[in-house]
């Protein structure tokens, strides 16, 4: 059976996800992808590639709010932030 780019794409970013280096973005963002990856725009996961870019420690910084993040990454941290908490309730 043949594998579409699109899954191909979720595929890749989902391994991303998990395998970032820190084991804190490990934690993080390998449950938000496992659960939220395949329900995101096109453009979304644009962002998400975008946002997969940034270095481990400052993503960290980023995600947990102790740092301020640039505009441009605003809504997709939003998003991650939104679907971890719903995923800890």
């Amino acid at each position: 059976m043949q594998i579409t780019p699109e899954e191909a794409r979720l595929k890749r970013l989902r391994m991303r996800s998990w395998r970032r280096g820190m084991k804190e973005m490990d934690l993080i963002l390998g449950p938000f992808a496992d659960a939220g990856l395949a329900a995101l725009s096109p453009a979304e996961l644009d962002a998400y590639e975008r946002l997969m870019e940034v270095n481990d420690q400052d993503l960290y910084l980023w995600v947990t709010g102790a740092a301020e993040a640039p505009a441009d990454h605003l809504p997709m941290l939003q998003t991650i932030r939104a679907s971890i908490a719903a995923l800890n309730r």
